[in-house]
C-alpha cells in the first residue's frame, strides 16, 4: 500500500512538472513577446520566482495572501476526504494528465487547475456518487472560470488607460525604456502568483493521499500540507516552467494580439492581482484565462480588432471543455482500475 502512495506521489509531481510546462507560457509570453528577455533568460526568471513563492506562506505579513489556501481548498473542498484512496487520487491525476499532456502538445493554453479538479470529481462520482463531491468548492471554482478571465481584462484594461494618462506626453522611446525595466517586475509578480496558486494544487492532491491513507506517517492526523511537499511541488513546477511550452509560448504571446512593453506589463500585473485574489480567498483558479483574459483587455485599448477573437474564441472553447473531459476521462480511468484492487 505504502508502495502505491509513493508511486502516486511520483505521478502527481509529473503533472506538477506538466503544469509548470504549459503554464510557462502563462508566466513569460509576454516578456519574451516584447523581447524585453530572451526565451532562456525568461524562464529562468520564472521558475525562479514560482520557487520562492513556496516561503511565502511563512512570512507572517504574508502569509494571508501566499498561505496555503488552495491547498486546503484541493485538499477538503472538492471532494469530500472520507471517500478519498488511492485508486481515486491515482485515477484524478491520470485523467487530468491526458488532457493536459495532449494540450500541451498540441499548443493549446488550457487550466491545468481545472484538468484536476475535473479528474477528482469525475473520479468521486464513479466511486460514490454526487455525494462524495463538495458541491460549494466545485461551484465556486467553476465561476471563477469566467471571473478570473473578466477580472483580469478589466484590471489589465483599467492598468492601460491609467499609464496612457499619466504618460500621454512622454515620447514612446521614453515610455518604452521605463517599461522595459518594469516588465521584469511585473513578470516576476506574475509568476510568483503563479507559483502560489498553481503549486498548491499538487499539493492539496498529495495531503489528502497521505492523510487518508492507512499506513503512512499522516494517517488519522488533522490535514495540513507538510513542508517537505510545499517545497517539493513548488521545485517540481519550476522546473516544468523551466522546461518551458513553447508551442503555447508563441500563442499567448504573438497570436492573441501585438504586445509592446507597456502591454505586457499591464497585462502581467493585472493577471498577477488576480492571482493574488484568488490565492487569499483559496480559489484555485486558471493562470492560463487570468492572463489571456489580460492580454485580451490591453490589446483593446488600442483597438477592438488588435485582439485576435478566433484564436481567442478557440481557446475559450478548450476552457469550456476541460473539466468535463478530465472527468471523463478519469471516470473511466477509475472504473477500470477497481477492476484490478
Amino acid at each position: 500500500m505504502v508502495t502505491l502512495v509513493v508511486i502516486i506521489i511520483l505521478i502527481a509531481l509529473m503533472f506538477d512538472f506538466y503544469n509548470g510546462m504549459n503554464d510557462a507560457a502563462n508566466s513569460i509570453a509576454t516578456v519574451v513577446s516584447t523581447q524585453v528577455l530572451k526565451p532562456w533568460q525568461a524562464v529562468i526568471w520564472a521558475a525562479f520566482f514560482n520557487f520562492v513563492a513556496a516561503f511565502g506562506g511563512y512570512i507572517p505579513f504574508l502569509s494571508g495572501v501566499l498561505g496555503l489556501h488552495v491547498a486546503n481548498t484541493i485538499g477538503k473542498g472538492v471532494v469530500n476526504p472520507a471517500y478519498v484512496d488511492q485508486w481515486l487520487v491515482l485515477a484524478t491525476l491520470i485523467g487530468a494528465i491526458v488532457w493536459s499532456a495532449y494540450c500541451t502538445h498540441s499548443g493549446i493554453p488550457i487550466s491545468i487547475s481545472h484538468s484536476l479538479v475535473g479528474g477528482f470529481a469525475g473520479a468521486a462520482l464513479v466511486k460514490a456518487g454526487i455525494g462524495a463531491l463538495v458541491l460549494k468548492g466545485i461551484i465556486k471554482t467553476a465561476i471563477f472560470i469566467f471571473i478570473a478571465p473578466i477580472l483580469g481584462l478589466i484590471l489589465g484594461l483599467l492598468l492601460m488607460i491609467i499609464v496612457y494618462w499619466l504618460f500621454q506626453r512622454q515620447p514612446p522611446r521614453r515610455i518604452d525604456k521605463y517599461f522595459r525595466k518594469l516588465q521584469l517586475i511585473s513578470a516576476a509578480s506574475y509568476s510568483l502568483g503563479h507559483g502560489t496558486n498553481d503549486a498548491q494544487k499538487t499539493m492539496g492532491i498529495i495531503a489528502v493521499l497521505l492523510f487518508t491513507t492507512p499506513g503512512t506517517f499522516y494517517y488519522g492526523k488533522p490535514f495540513e500540507v507538510p513542508f517537505w511537499v510545499v517545497i517539493t511541488c513548488h521545485f517540481m513546477i519550476a522546473m516544468g516552467t523551466m522546461a518551458g511550452g513553447w508551442f503555447v509560448i508563441k500563442t499567448l504571446g504573438q497570436r492573441i494580439t501585438k504586445l509592446k512593453p507597456v502591454h505586457g506589463f499591464c497585462a502581467e500585473t493585472g493577471g498577477a492581482i488576480t492571482l493574488f485574489i484568488a490565492s487569499a480567498f483559496g480559489i484555485p483558479v486558471s493562470t492560463t484565462h487570468t492572463i489571456t483574459g489580460a492580454v485580451m483587455g490591453v490589446g483593446t485599448t488600442h483597438r477592438i480588432s488588435a485582439v485576435r477573437w478566433g484564436v481567442a474564441r478557440s481557446i475559450v472553447l478548450a476552457w469550456i471543455l476541460t473539466i468535463p473531459v478530465s472527468a471523463g476521462i478519469a471516470a473511466i480511468i477509475y472504473a477500470v482500475l477497481t477492476l484490478f484492487k
